[in-house]
């Protein structure tokens, strides 16, 4: 059967409805990915996979269920049709199942506003592995740095597409251009790891292998010598690479799916202050050249901007359709799914209020402390919002660095921790998470 992805999407709609379905939604997605791991100025692995999946939900009455196969054989699609809506005649009711209607449906969009495809060629296999080569040996250039564990360039691209039986049908294309490694300062008990990537939409956006190899080893050379801080009460800096986790435990307690279920920390807060003064939360999905942008979510809604959070205030939920119903609401159009399970909510891009100081400026400010630039292991109690992480970073004394940290503990409360952070203004504009380094002042370390 042709590989067109409309025209897989179609066959599915129409072999639901042969099946017996009420309704139904399809969704095809058709991907190349390219992956060379290069160790010690060697090729190590070579990966490519092509493949197209696709995806079927079926709505009989108020029962639904979801199947998803790799094989677009006609077959196939009658098969999978046909035991979607037996699986759904087996379901439990549930009256929040249900398409959008036709006049909530996005009518036009435009794509090439948002950028989310480079027209250049794919990069060649050697291409890639010759970025994974300079990378490589530009973290092996800094002084300090004993090896590098492992360096990967990649190359993605993805056609997705979508239709329903309430007349939607649209689709897109995204790419994707990265290079990472990790780098090792030291030696046997001595070592210590940090590591550096970069990813673009665009080729061209894509900082030199050269300049991220760098950054590799020297956050790897500035880790040598690591011990543990002080245990006690102390303002925390949450760097830039890992402070939108913070903004992201916010994202989580505010998804439908975590308010329907009564199992978050803010799902008392709706109208209430949850960021200090000043501070808003904005999501905006037509971002251009941005990994989060997309123009309708899953089920066919128009996607736009709003703001979550309003100088400081809680203005409402991430919300699909069946959330939003199941609130007495109206979706968000955040709808998101893969192949093999219905929508569900899921944010885009989010944009934090930035600070006027830079990070050093705040680094200053909070005179004796931890600046935080990796975070490990989690225990996030979802309900209370009760914090708790292993992290590693840099100690500060007087305003300045003065030494790395390793094997640390910092606890705290969401609920808190949120309504004092501190914005630095070192977001970076092509980040689907534009959020800068935060201060938090009053942390508990569990240190030596």
């Amino acid at each position: 059967m042709t590989h067109s992805l409309d025209a897989l999407t179609g066959a599915l709609l129409e072999a639901a409805r042969a099946a017996g379905a009420d309704a139904a939604d399809a969704i095809a997605v058709e991907g190349t990915s390219v992956a060379i791991d290069v160790l010690k100025g060697k090729l190590e692995q070579a990966e490519r996979a092509e493949g197209v999946d696709i995806g079927l939900r079926v709505i009989v009455g108020q029962k639904q269920a979801n199947v998803s196969a790799s094989d677009t054989a006609r077959g196939t699609i009658v098969a999978m049709a046909e035991r979607a809506v037996a699986m759904a005649r087996e379901a439990p009711d549930d009256p929040s199942v249900g398409l959008a209607d036709a006049d909530q449906l996005a009518k036009s969009w435009d794509l090439a506003a948002l950028e989310l495809e480079d027209p250049a060629a794919e990069p060649a296999p050697a291409a890639l592995e010759d970025d994974a080569r300079r990378a490589e040996a530009a973290a092996l250039a800094v002084d300090g740095v004993a090896q590098v564990q492992g360096t990967s360039a990649g190359y993605g691209r993805r056609h997705i597409q979508l239709a329903a039986s309430n007349g939607f049908s649209g689709g897109y294309l995204r790419t994707d251009r990265v290079i990472s490694l990790a780098a090792i300062s030291g030696t046997g008990m001595e070592m210590e790891r940090d590591y550096n990537g970069e990813s673009r939409i665009f080729q061209a956006d894509l900082p030199s292998p050269e300049e991220i190899g760098r950054i590799a080893g020297e956050r790897a050379a500035a880790r040598a010598g690591a011990s543990q801080p002080p245990t006690g009460a102390y303002p925390v800096l949450f760097d830039e690479r890992i402070s939108s986790s913070l903004i992201g435990h916010l994202l989580m307690a505010i998804n439908g799916t975590s308010i329907v279920r009564g199992s978050s920390f803010l799902r008392d807060k709706l109208g209430e202050q949850v960021l200090p003064d000043g501070l808003s939360l904005v999501e905006d999905p037509h971002r251009a050249r941005v990994s989060g942008s997309r123009p309708f979510d899953a089920e066919g809604l128009p996607t736009a901007r709003r703001t979550i959070v309003d100088d400081g205030v809680l203005t409402g939920w991430t919300l699909d359709l069946a959330t939003a119903r199941k609130l007495g609401l109206q979706s968000t159009a955040n709808a998101t799914r893969g192949t093999s399970a219905p929508p569900s909510p899921s944010i885009t891009n989010v944009i934090l209020t930035p600070g006027e100081k830079t990070r050093d400026g705040l680094v200053a400010e909070m005179g004796t402390g931890l600046l935080v630039t990796s975070l490990i292991g989690s225990t996030i109690n979802p309900n209370t919002g009760d914090y708790s992480r292993g992290a590693s970073g840099f100690w500060v004394e007087n305003g300045e660095i003065v030494r790395p940290v390793n094997e640390c503990t910092i606890a705290g409360n969401l609920i808190d921790m949120l309504r004092r952070i501190e914005p630095a203004n070192d977001a970076r504009p092509h980040s689907s998470r534009m959020v800068p380094s935060l201060l938090v002042e009053g942390l508990t370390l569990a240190g030596s």
